[in-house]
């Protein structure tokens, strides 16, 4: 009783302080950060984050920026950019694209959202409509230059971070489209391939296309001025030493963005490219997600108490009293299969599984397959290896209550931080936002599936891993490598060639590579809930259906929504 209440207590502390952290954050020196809801093309929604600093009015307009996150993430992602912009007196409007965030589904739809976000940037009385620039990495590179695209005379100069002209999702590049030009390439992208045509991301600077754009004869040098602002040909390459998901990470590629509206936008307020203070929002909203993750333990450990579930609480009864060579092979197996598979399930899954009714999301689909596929694979060598059975605890009507009341109690204290504080729970690519309607229909759906996974894969878990006397240490540590370690390997085996100098182990797979980050900290937050809650019950059903519910609402929320042609669309 007395360890639920702490990490209640706990977790509601870290939350309430991370927000007000990431709060005074975002908006020091006066900033406003508002939430704004406009129509996009066909009338479609579209949602934004508006950044007005102090001072800009109808009567004294500021430059504005319109900054735009990348495929599959949403408008806070952009939150680097978007505080550092705004600290040097720009109004920025970060842009949910159109099926991303709160923007009306389907992804990829009117220029991706980019002609009416610009449109309603220059639709406000405190923006100087002479002096619009537009910040985009990745897709939303190609957000932007559709924008630029639709309306011609309407920016001033443009930052693509991460991102390209052409690559058969925007128009190409010449001297003198788009305007003003600066391109951020880290040097080690891993998408070089599709953006600029080249193998390795620092072969950048030779890349043929590039030149074409810059109108300059190769190699490009980093960081000096090609072509004239004021002629709106002017052109730079910026290459920050970080990756294309570290681009919304980095110092040194936010404040070569800012140093580049500085060069080529009239007013504002000049600041040092070093003069950063995002980071500390960031560490406000991971210090809510650690507060989220120990209210959900606090919440369960106290609704135990409760007499409704007084059939859940039982003492652990392994059947294994030693760690074995078949213990070793559990723990091998438990780690290496997901992450083998990761790849082949999620090809089957794009084949398998294209947006449709009722399963509307093309990555959370892919990902729902390979669940499957790997539930399907647990299960057979659960019987081909005749794991001992241990009794369990299984109560699936309490089972069910008591996870819906945790994950409900966190659910409300997401959406107590961003009533207060305008804020989610995130950390560089890992984020948890509330969900639209639209969303919620999708999690009705995809909760299913993914629940059967995690009741498998966790109910395994501790039938074959389970040691009888062993500490908390050793049970935590347990869970949290059979679930996260192979990925941790994984990554390493990808990325130490790419910062060697070379290219991904797997360069074909550079958006599932992206994507698999984020499994590595969910997987490791899944093996602690799994160990807490099995502790208290003696049964996987709990925690399975709490990593059900909240894994299931991470993704359906932070992953672009499609739908299939002729299909009816749900409202944002």
């Amino acid at each position: 009783m007395l360890k639920g209440l702490i990490l209640f207590v706990l977790g509601w502390a870290l939350i309430l302080g991370g927000g007000f952290l990431a709060k005074s954050v975002q908006t020091s020196g006066g900033i406003q950060v508002t939430d704004v809801r406009f129509p996009g093309a066909d009338g479609r929604g579209m949602s934004a984050l508006l950044y007005a600093p102090a001072g800009a009015t109808a009567r004294n307009p500021a430059p504005g920026i319109l900054a735009v996150h990348g495929y599959i993430n949403s408008r806070e992602t952009q939150d680097g950019f978007a505080i550092e912009f705004a600290r040097r007196g720009y109004v920025v409007l970060a842009l949910d694209q159109s099926g991303h965030g709160y923007s009306d589904p389907p992804a990829f739809s009117g220029g991706f959202g980019g002609p009416a976000g610009l449109a309603y940037l220059r639709s406000l009385p405190m923006v100087d409509k002479a002096n619009i620039g537009l910040e985009g990495h990745s897709m939303g590179g190609w957000t932007i230059l559709a924008a630029a695209r639709a309306m011609p005379d309407d920016y001033r100069a443009m930052v693509l971070e991460g991102s390209s002209t052409g690559s058969g999702f925007a128009a190409e590049g010449d001297p003198r489209w788009p305007r003003n030009l600066a391109v951020v390439y880290s040097q080690y992208d891993e998408f070089s391939k599709l953006m600029w045509g080249v193998d390795h991301a620092k072969d950048v600077v030779k890349s043929p296309k590039l030149g074409k754009v810059f109108g300059a004869a190769l190699p490009i040098v980093p960081g000096q001025l090609y072509g004239d602002p004021a002629a709106g040909t002017a052109r730079a390459l910026y290459t920050p030493a970080t990756t294309h998901p570290g681009d919304h990470f980095s110092n040194e590629a936010i404040g070569d963005a800012a140093d580049w509206f500085a060069r080529t936008l009239k007013g504002g307020t000049p600041r040092p490219a070093s003069d950063q203070v995002w980071i500390w929002k960031e560490v406000g909203t991971l210090i809510g997600f650690a507060g989220f993750l120990a209210l959900l333990l606090g919440t369960f450990d106290l609704a135990l108490r409760l007499p409704v579930f007084a059939d859940l609480p039982a003492a652990p009864a392994p059947v294994r009293t030693r760690r074995d060579g078949r213990w070793w092979l559990a723990l091998s197996l438990s780690a290496a299969i997901p992450v083998l598979s990761f790849y082949p399930f999620m090809g089957v899954g794009a084949v398998a599984a294209p947006p449709s009714f009722p399963f509307r999301q093309s990555i959370t689909s892919q990902i729902m397959v390979w669940a499957l596929l790997n539930a399907l694979i647990i299960w057979v060598l659960g019987a081909f290896l005749r794991s001992p059975k241990a009794p369990a605890n299984t109560r699936w009507t309490s089972g069910v209550l008591i996870a819906l009341i945790t994950v409900g109690v966190g659910y409300f204290s997401l959406w107590v931080a961003d009533a207060l504080f305008k804020v989610d729970f995130r950390f560089w690519v890992v984020a948890l936002k509330l969900m639209s309607a639209g969303q919620v229909k999708a999690f009705a759906f995809y909760v299913i599936p993914f629940s059967l996974f995690f009741v498998v894969a966790l109910s395994a878990l501790h039938r074959n891993l389970a040691v009888a006397g062993e500490g908390a240490g050793a049970r935590y540590g347990t869970a949290i490598t059979a679930l996260a370690a192979g990925f941790l390997v994984f990554l390493a085996a990808e990325y130490i060639p790419l910062f060697a100098g070379d290219q991904l182990l797997t360069p074909s797979q550079p958006l599932n590579t992206v994507v698999a980050i984020q499994f590595l900290p969910l997987m490791a937050v899944v093996g602690v809930i799994s160990a807490f809650t099995w502790k208290r019950t003696n049964s996987a059903l709990p925690g399975a259906l709490i990593c059900g519910l909240f894994v299931t609402w991470y993704m359906v929320a932070g992953t672009a929504t499609h739908w299939a042609p002729g299909m009816p669309n749900w409202p944002a």
